[in-house]
């Protein structure tokens, strides 16, 4: 049987981490589409950005998940197993916070996975165009539509313009990844790729604070400000009926927040829900700049974006916000905007006793993220009735979890040649024309062989004759 390569991948993000195992055949590292996910393990508590003051207790959250893998990866082959850490936008908030307590928790993440006998690789923050780029190899990794090889035993090239663009919402950013047309006007916004022999000039850019957490707590802080009452905040997003108490200093705890001179920090603020979606649309728009200056297409906040073009794979919390209303099964703009209307109206009563299992904070949140996830991908990215059709929302292709972490794993360990790879599997040429050569002279042997075998038994007849 073949051999068979391990591969580890830890996804810091914002809210939580999560343990990616993958394995491909040893033999086939400049395949393509052989890559499989063998596990997923979900990190136990928040994301390692919320051990800024406790660093040591990000390590220790690893460990379990590094036992689980230990069971799986054999004993012969974990030395060799590359193991990463790519963090993103929460550790990106933190080091503009903190730099000096963000590369300790990278310290700390980096000894608990030094214990293990593996070979780690190193754990780095990764930008958020990186963060763009690898969700996108990913997606077309998985699609095969960078490079396919056929049942004829041949590498078949598809167009570029076969690739599809990749939308991806975390906790604290959210990065948009397509081939656009002809340029791109802003080099600050290009990735330059060469996979399998073919260029692509891509258009990426990540927005920080745009994540849905961050995006839901900017929400908050903007409700508040604008709240005629300093100590009441009426959520339009949360159900009717629904109410709880904050303070100040859990509002006003994020580097993408403004934060208000007057406010004591342990100053109490009650929340009330009152279910109006379109209150709710109105106030997540305010967190957005729509504007573009002239002669300028631009995506938000007067950032440049080309037209989307193409088809689109969504994930991470794009699919996971309209998932929850079972919205990701291509259906029309229209139903989808009638289903959240329909759904942000509910009482909180009401969506206790349809979703009685559902954890507390996601069924409040589920009409604002939603809503906030309409608002991103329409006003925000400017798709629209049309192109609307043209987004898949997706969170696994062929059994492999969408996001960046197979891209990044992909590009580090050159499992993605740049130029065209010229076999998947089997012997190179000079071993063929050796192995056919020993062929020959056995075959020659053996003809000799039984040759004198008959030679000696007619001589043998004649004898006795």
């Amino acid at each position: 049987p073949c051999p068979l390569q391990y591969g580890l991948v830890f996804d810091a993000g914002s809210m939580h981490t999560a343990l990616y195992i993958y394995r491909w055949p040893a033999d086939k590292e400049n395949g393509t589409g052989i890559v499989s996910q063998v596990e997923a393990c979900t990190v136990s508590g928040p994301g390692i950005s919320s051990y800024a003051d406790n660093p040591a207790g990000a390590g220790a959250s690893l460990k379990p998940c590094l036992d689980k893998a230990m069971k799986i990866v054999p004993v012969e082959q974990q030395r060799e197993t590359p193991t990463y850490l790519g963090a993103t936008a929460g550790m990106r908030l933190l080091r503009e916070q903190n730099s000096t307590k963000a590369e300790q928790v990278l310290a700390e993440v980096t000894k608990a996975i030094g214990e293990y006998p593996v070979d780690f690789r190193g754990a780095q923050v990764l930008t958020g165009n990186e963060e763009g780029s690898f969700g996108w190899i990913t997606v077309n990794y998985l699609l095969e539509t960078l490079v396919k090889f056929s049942f004829t035993d041949k590498w078949t090239y598809p167009p570029a313009e076969n690739v599809v663009g990749a939308l991806d919402l975390g906790g604290a950013s959210t990065q948009i990844t397509f081939l656009p047309g002809p340029t791109i006007d802003d080099s600050s916004t290009r990735a330059l790729l060469r996979l399998y022999g073919t260029n692509y000039s891509l258009y990426t850019h990540s927005y920080l604070c745009y994540g849905q957490k961050q995006a839901l707590k900017m929400l908050m802080a903007s409700l508040h400000q604008g709240s005629p009452s300093p100590q009441q905040i009426s959520h339009p997003c949360y159900p009717k009926g629904y109410q709880e108490n904050i303070t100040t200093a859990d509002l006003y705890d994020s580097p993408c927040i403004h934060t208000p001179s007057t406010p004591s920090p342990a100053q109490v603020l009650t929340v009330t829900g009152t279910g109006d979606p379109a209150a709710c649309s109105i106030a997540i728009q305010k967190l957005f700049n729509f504007s573009c200056g002239t002669n300028r297409t631009c995506g938000f906040n007067g950032v440049y974006q080309p037209p989307v073009r193409g088809q689109f794979f969504a994930f991470s919390g794009l699919y996971h916000s309209l998932h929850f209303l079972n919205l990701t099964g291509g259906q029309s703009l229209s139903s989808v905007n009638a289903t959240i209307r329909q759904f942000c109206t509910s009482s909180w009563e009401k969506v206790q006793q349809e979703f009685p299992t559902m954890n507390r904070t996601h069924l409040r949140d589920a009409c604002a993220a939603s809503s906030y996830t309409l608002t991103l991908l329409l006003q925000g990215y400017k798709f629209n009735h049309t192109t609307w059709l043209n987004i898949h929302f997706v969170q696994q292709v062929a059994n492999v979890d969408v996001g960046w972490t197979l891209g990044y794993m992909l590009d580090l360990t050159n499992m993605i040649p740049s130029e065209t790879p010229q076999r998947v599997i089997g012997l190179k040429r000079r071993n063929w024309i050796v192995a056919t050569v020993l062929l020959a002279i056995m075959l020659i042997l053996i003809i000799c062989l039984l040759t004198a075998i008959c030679h000696q038994k007619n001589y043998s007849s004649y004898e006795s004759l």
